[in-house]
């Protein structure tokens, strides 16, 4: 790897130490895991492909050129992949040729997916999220024709927040829902959801963002393994004086003798600008905080009293500094910071399949 570069160390064995937990607290219900937006960052080939070593056999994406590009990577394996963003438009012979699931979301992808005498149907119905779904009334309607999809889905809105009232209203939802499709599996939980208890599991969760570390209810799990290490090196270190500032606006002014390390990472590799200035570095043994603006290319930390050279690998995300506590710095979601960690890092996997 270019030593001037920031990088991503990617542990797949994380991962699935991370599938077999949920997997385990959602024992009875199969484990789907979305490996959406390139598996959140972390590469969706390589995730499904070590998922698939560990039993999953079902995988969720947003969008069709997802599901292709998944379909692709698996080969012969005989994944069911479904696609959340349904059947739009003039899909659905994309949709057959890669062997895709589309989830339905309105009566007209319906009437579109069944006209081609296509099955499997999966429908999604929306709760109480108001984005994509049918309505309940819809689903009803629908159900009184005698639609027998193999699988109904549903969103929570609220599952990282585990005592909002939302909950319990979309699972009642949910459950009345199933009740008027009972031949259908259903499918109403997230990572967050997995951990509001059985209820919420049925017969299917689709766990995201706590494969890849992040909590589920928006704080650090210590039960869910690391999988995401960012790293920059130290371009240079520099030691100030009184009045001395750093990076653009002069936002950092010394009130000390302080020695500052510029690294070689900056938004562009998915450092969010916002971080500065609550958020920090990991770097012999101790927590260090960011001086002045992250800038494109750029960061400056504090090592006053760390013996530090050129050269030394700073982490930015990783065990010491969660995901969710960088996150949180920011202002930002885990899932946010995840997926804006820029490609220019050369990435690395370990424990690929």
């Amino acid at each position: 790897m270019p030593a001037d570069a920031a990088r991503l160390t990617i542990d797949l064995d994380a991962l699935a130490a991370n599938y077999r937990l949920l997997r385990d607290t959602a024992a009875g219900a199969e484990t789907a895991p979305v490996v959406k937006a390139d598996g959140y960052g972390m590469g969706a080939a390589q995730a499904a492909l070590r998922l698939w070593a560990e039993g999953a056999r079902t995988f969720y994406v947003a969008r069709l050129f997802e599901g292709e590009a998944l379909r692709a990577a698996l080969g012969d394996r005989p994944a069911a992949i479904l696609v959340f963003d349904g059947c739009p438009g003039d899909a659905v012979g994309r949709l057959k040729a890669a062997a895709l699931v589309p989830v339905l979301n309105s009566p007209e992808q319906i009437v579109a997916w069944t006209a081609a005498g296509e099955t499997p149907l999966a429908i999604h119905i929306d709760t109480g999220m108001n984005r994509l779904g049918l309505t309940l009334a819809q689903a009803a309607d629908l159900a009184a024709a005698g639609l027998n999809p193999g699988l109904i889905l549903s969103h929570l809105a609220c599952a990282s927040q585990p005592g909002h009232s939302l909950n319990a209203v979309q699972l009642a939802r949910f459950n009345e829902m199933r009740a008027l499709f009972p031949a259908a599996r259903a499918s109403l939980s997230s990572s967050g959801g997995i951990f509001l208890g059985p209820d919420y599991h049925h017969d299917q969760v689709r766990p995201g963002l706590s494969l890849y570390g992040g909590g589920p209810h928006d704080r650090h799990d210590p039960r869910l393994a690391t999988v995401a290490r960012l790293e920059a090196p130290i371009l240079q270190i520099r030691d100030l004086v009184p009045g001395d500032t750093v990076g653009y606006g002069a936002d950092f002014v010394a009130e000390a003798p302080t020695r500052v390390g510029i690294l070689g990472a900056g938004y562009a590799d998915g450092v969010l600008r916002a971080s500065s200035p609550r958020g920090g570095a990991w770097f012999a043994g101790h927590r260090r905080r960011l001086l002045g603006r992250i800038s494109m290319d750029l960061i400056a930390i504090d090592l006053t009293g760390a013996p530090a050279a050129p050269g030394d690998m700073v982490e930015l995300i990783g065990p010491n500094l969660t995901l969710d506590a960088a996150a949180l710095a920011a202002g930002a979601s885990p899932y946010e910071l995840l997926v804006r960690i820029g490609h220019r890092s050369p990435r690395q996997w370990i424990g690929a399949q």
